[in-house]
């Protein structure tokens, strides 16, 4: 069976889509520009999200402090061994890497356009971060090369998000995600799994909700309880008090997410491995692509894809 996707892949698989893009092997490839977040500095609160550890992400080469273009040579340095034939994507991952002056910001992402062999960007950030000074310049650069902005989205619940100490709400992500489609701007976003006080119900909701927006890829993971965290310290104190996910159980609640997701929407990820130095649940000990054919065999097993429970 062929899919609306142009392939028998049961999803719409983000590394097909690059593939295509780009004809060929492309890496993403972390920077650390040393942003904060509003959620951080005050502005808008302090202590940042409640599931938030930076340094469970961050790559041994991605360090602040060190410039935008040396990074981006040490990470590709390490991915050029295996793929010698690849091109990249800078990866502003990092905080809020649209917390700033847009002059400041466009000296950042030029920078990093201007290493050999990077093709586009990724800029992550938050929905409440963005001038129209800014996504005018975004709107043009975005003419020019790859672009995709990488909306922490995490819930559509507005409830979720104050007791994440988030700093925005749901329809602030709403007004965003449309302008920067009024400017045909790639948009992604990403989603938490498993917050606390989300029913299953709850989390599947996000699969309807999300597909009536226009964003074109989704990234998304487990709530991982870590250390330095705060969500991390309250389980360290009283894990009775929180749900962690079985192996398993993870599995059918994706499959059954993916069942409600529009097939416009591309999946970059299903689930995530933070360092076990930093991790205190769930301890799958399992890697990504392990963990990708899990879903793979349990979409087969049920005879189902994305979009198949999917409503317009």
């Amino acid at each position: 069976m062929i899919f609306p996707w142009g392939n028998r892949k049961r999803y719409n698989d983000f590394s097909t889509h690059l593939i295509k893009e780009f004809n060929g092997k492309v890496q993403k490839i972390s920077v650390n520009a040393g942003f904060t977040c509003p959620n951080r500095d005050g502005a808008k609160g302090v202590g940042g999200c409640t599931f938030c550890n930076n340094d469970s992400f961050k790559p041994d080469y991605c360090k602040a402090g060190v410039s935008i273009t040396e990074q981006l040579k040490r990470g590709i340095e390490i991915f050029r061994r295996r793929h010698p034939e690849a091109e990249y994507l800078a990866y502003f991952q990092s905080y809020t890497n649209t917390y700033g002056h847009t002059e400041a910001l466009k000296k950042l992402y030029e920078e990093a356009l201007s290493c050999s062999g990077v093709r586009g960007l990724i800029i992550g950030t938050r929905p409440d971060c963005f001038s129209d000074d800014l996504l005018n310049y975004l709107e043009k650069l975005s003419q020019k090369t790859y672009l995709v902005i990488e909306l922490g989205i995490e819930s559509t619940s507005n409830s979720t998000l104050e007791n994440i100490n988030r700093g925005h709400n749901f329809e602030c992500t709403c007004q965003t995600i449309a302008k920067l489609a009024e400017r045909g701007i790639l948009t992604g976003a990403h989603l938490i799994l498993g917050l606390p006080g989300e029913t299953r119900q709850q989390m599947l909701a996000h699969a309807k909700i999300l597909s009536s927006l226009p964003i074109k890829f989704l990234k998304m993971h487990q709530l991982q309880y870590l250390k330095g965290s705060v969500i991390g310290n309250q389980y360290m104190k009283n894990p009775k008090r929180f749900h962690v996910f079985e192996l398993d159980e993870y599995i059918e609640l994706v499959v059954d997410f993916i069942e409600r997701t529009s097939p416009k929407i591309i999946f970059e990820r299903f689930a995530s491995q933070s360092p076990y130095e930093l991790l205190l649940a769930p301890g799958w000990k399992i890697k990504n692509f392990e963990f990708v054919h899990k879903i793979d065999k349990r979409l087969e097993e049920r005879n189902t894809w994305q979009g198949k429970l999917w409503e317009d």
